[in-house]
């Protein structure tokens, strides 16, 4: 075998990378017959000299046969990875073959890389820590009582996704670093356990902004907590956060509970004139996310008013699902952004049951005159919302906004026209045009849109 390390060698010394594998490759081959330890070491030597001088392709041959050499190898990748003066890459190859080795130094090691500046070299050292698993969990847990370590133990233990590292990371929920706290609560809101839900209630509190998003987030995605805390009147409070990011995140989790209480905690937050605009989008938003009956008729609401200003959605009958004009007012704090953002988020669903019924508001929306409905913004969402839903019943209201002054608005409902069924509703505007008593406006809209057709 000696005969193929000097060719090994040979090809180093003309920096023929691809020579050197393939020599390596033979020499851990034939794993029965033991090698020397001075052998092994020229080979090891000759694998780390690939791996930072080769290119990638070398690389990713040699990090198969590094294994193979046995525990030899482990001091050599520790010096590369902590080699800051190396690339990149040859260091995040090192990082990965030490994942073959389950050892203390290469865990202490690769615990020092988690806190490296650098993202790719931080996140390959924390990925292969998680697949050593329990190992690992004892190791950080150790760390985690030395402040110096705290932080990048936290770290490390936040991407092993194991119910071994839950007690650790519960151990540090209440540190006086954020960073520690941040990543401890991140990493905990990923795991189903009884001990949990209790500190995310408690890191709402946090005088962290970071801290109490994450907390609101995690709570917002454990719609089943609901009945037992309560989720929509622990999560109301945040609607007025004193930081934008987390009003924002607390009116998604909101939205994500999915149920009429909800609905109505976002709408009681839209309707009111001291919600900043950026947040009554947000809360529009939310709403639709919502998909729920209840929201779209908040939403019908907040854009158009109704005269019993208490009235609950449960309350409105199939009849009274569209409102006349002499039934609507206007919200006080009701925004043309917010307008159109409604109009937008009506074309949005996705249970059909649903797109029935937003389908139903968008053309009650055009087909009644409102104030807030008549900018041409407004309507063009309306159109592109309705051409969206597909909904046929839509024809009559697309159709007359062809005859509207704004060109934009005559488009867009052309557009919708067509998303409805192109042969079909083609059929129907060249069977209006022929019309005498036909109004000039719309004959014209109806005639331009044949001709885009």
């Amino acid at each position: 075998m000696s005969h193929i390390l000097e060719q090994a060698q040979a090809a180093a010394d003309r920096q023929n990378w691809p020579i050197v594998v393939e020599c390596l490759q033979q020499v851990t081959a034939n794993r029965s017959q033991p090698q020397e330890k001075l052998f092994l070491e020229q080979a090891v030597s000759l694998a780390i000299q690939t791996l930072e001088w080769g290119d990638f392709q070398d690389r990713w041959e040699i990090a198969k046969v590094l294994p193979n050499l046995g525990n030899g190898a482990i001091a050599p990748l520790i010096a590369a990875i902590e080699d800051e003066d190396a690339d990149t890459e040859p260091r995040w190859f090192a990082a990965r073959i030490l994942g073959k080795f389950e050892r203390p130094e290469v865990i202490a090691a690769l615990v020092q890389l988690v806190k490296n500046s650098d993202e790719e070299l931080s996140q390959i050292a924390a990925q292969t820590l998680a697949n050593f698993g329990p190992t690992a969990i004892e190791s950080l847990a150790t760390l985690l009582q030395q402040e110096d370590s705290r932080q990048f133990a936290t770290a490390a233990l936040a991407q092993i996704r194991r119910p071994e590292a839950i007690a650790p990371l519960l151990s540090v929920v209440k540190d006086s670093r954020i960073a520690v706290r941040l990543a401890a609560i991140e990493a905990l809101s990923s795991f189903h356990d009884s001990r949990i839900p209790p500190v995310l209630v408690e890191a709402l509190k946090d005088a962290a902004t970071s801290v109490r998003k994450e907390a609101v987030r995690a709570l917002g995605v454990r719609a089943y907590l609901d009945a037992e805390l309560d989720l929509v009147n622990l999560l109301k409070p945040l609607l007025w956060d004193i930081r934008f990011e987390v009003s924002q995140q607390a009116a998604i989790a909101i939205g994500r509970l999915k149920t009429d209480a909800a609905a109505a905690a976002l709408f009681e937050f839209l309707r009111n004139p001291a919600t900043p605009l950026e947040l009554q989008i947000e809360t529009v938003r939310a709403l639709g996310w919502s998909e729920t009956a209840v929201a779209l008729e908040y939403l019908q609401t907040a854009l158009i008013g109704r005269s019993l200003f208490n009235a609950q959605p449960s309350e409105f009958t199939n009849s009274d699902r569209v409102l006349n004009a002499s039934e609507s007012w206007q919200i006080d704090n009701i925004n043309p952004a917010v307008c159109q953002e409604i109009a937008a988020v009506l074309g949005r669903g996705s249970k059909p049951e649903l797109k029935v019924k937003a389908a139903e508001i968008a053309i009650g929306l055009l087909e009644g005159n409102y104030p807030a409905v008549q900018p041409a913004q407004i309507k063009q969402s309306l159109a592109l919302a309705l051409g969206q839903l597909g909904d046929i019943r839509a024809l009559n209201a697309l159709i007359q906004l062809l005859a509207d002054g704004d060109n934009s608005v005559r488009l867009h409902g052309a557009a919708a026209l067509k998303r409805l069924g192109a042969a079909e509703v083609r059929q129907q505007l060249e069977s209006l045009v022929k019309q005498e008593s036909l109004e000039p406006g719309l004959r014209e809209g109806i005639a331009i849109a044949l001709q885009e057709w």
